[in-house]
């Protein structure tokens, strides 16, 4: 009868070098004290929360909003557009309904196209997104997956674009972001693009972020293409006043050129100014004006000087409840849902 020693497999005590190297550098890490550094859709969110060009719109908008039910939320949305010297008048009728944990959202616009988004966290460092939108025009169907992780000091992200489980034809997008230092973070994006089986593609992005000490200012670097840089700076003055800067160069053998933004946000108690001047020639402004906590005033403008353009728009969004002011006030203190 053969002992145990001899019976047992040497796998485990193989592995045990290998082990023990995985937990002096999960400590190592530890050590460092890094955070999370943020996916690399958001590197950029500072900037475009500034800059008006990300909020802005022409002709005349007006969103009406009616809260049903605030534990779940439940709120069902009009919005109208018109004027508009890019887009044709629309018409648009949306439902929300969200819980700490998932996220349904859904519309359908005055041409017939139904546009629906599907959000699940399974814990606070997980989320699953789904997107879709059916239309009668051909080609502008859309099916979009995504699953977010947020670790303690690094981020992935897996996105599919109309993905076809027969042939593996759509666009495949994954991302990574790691914490190097408590101030720099690096990270690498892959998109593959699988047109038909005899057509693919596949381009790497590279990207950097640093972060002052008190994160009062963040600093972004990006090699979205061959022969494309883009950089932003954003800095935080206050409590009240940002500020932020965007530079796109494109230096390939069938263009050069270069795009320079700046830009400008001022809270007030009760509204919010951004501006924003480019080096094309482009100067925008927009205000948004909170007469109430239920009914905002939005205005702005933009003026082309090269091309001696102007936009103009102005908007409402009003927002009413059948809840009593009680069960307003516990809404206030329940943790928003996953997003």
């Amino acid at each position: 009868m053969s002992s145990s020693s001899s019976s047992s497999s040497p796998l485990p005590s193989a592995l045990s070098p290998l082990a023990n190297v995985y937990n002096r550098f999960s400590q190592w890490r530890t050590s460092l004290e890094l955070s999370n550094p943020g996916s690399v859709e958001g590197l950029q969110k500072e900037v475009k929360a500034t800059h008006p060009t990300n909020h802005f719109f022409d002709g005349a908008r007006a969103d009406l909003a009616k809260s049903l039910s605030m534990l779940p939320l439940f709120q069902v949305t009009h919005s109208f557009s018109l004027a508009s010297q890019t887009a044709p008048p629309t018409y648009n009728f949306g439902a929300v309904f969200a819980t700490n944990q998932t996220l349904l959202q859904g519309g359908v616009d005055n041409d017939g196209n139904v546009n629906g988004r599907f959000n699940h966290g399974w814990s606070p460092n997980s989320v699953t997104k789904l997107q879709t939108q059916l239309s009668q025009q051909a080609g502008h169907n859309m099916l979009h997956l995504e699953h977010d992780y947020q670790g303690s000091d690094y981020s992935v992200n897996l996105k599919a674009l109309n993905p076809s489980p027969a042939d593996f034809t759509g666009m495949y997008i994954g991302s990574y972001m790691q914490s190097v230092t408590k101030n720099l973070a690096i990270g690498v994006e892959s998109i593959y693009q699988r047109a038909s089986a005899d057509m693919t593609d596949l381009h790497n992005s590279w990207h950097a972020k640093y972060t002052g000490t008190n994160k009062n200012w963040i600093a972004t670097a990006g090699l979205p293409g061959p022969g494309v840089l883009q950089a932003t700076y954003w800095q935080k003055f206050g409590e009240q006043v940002e500020a932020a800067a965007d530079l796109q160069m494109v230096a390939t053998p069938d263009r050069r050129d270069a795009i320079a933004t700046l830009g400008l946000k001022y809270d007030l108690r009760m509204s919010t100014f951004r501006a924003q001047l480019d080096s094309t020639g482009k100067v925008a402004a927009l205000l948004e004006q909170r007469f109430a906590p239920t009914f905002v005033f939005t205005v702005g403008g933009e003026i082309d000087h090269f091309k001696n353009t102007a936009r103009v728009g102005m908007g409402v969004m009003i927002e009413s409840s059948s809840l009593s002011p009680e069960e307003m006030g516990m809404v206030q203190q329940q943790p928003q849902p996953v997003l």
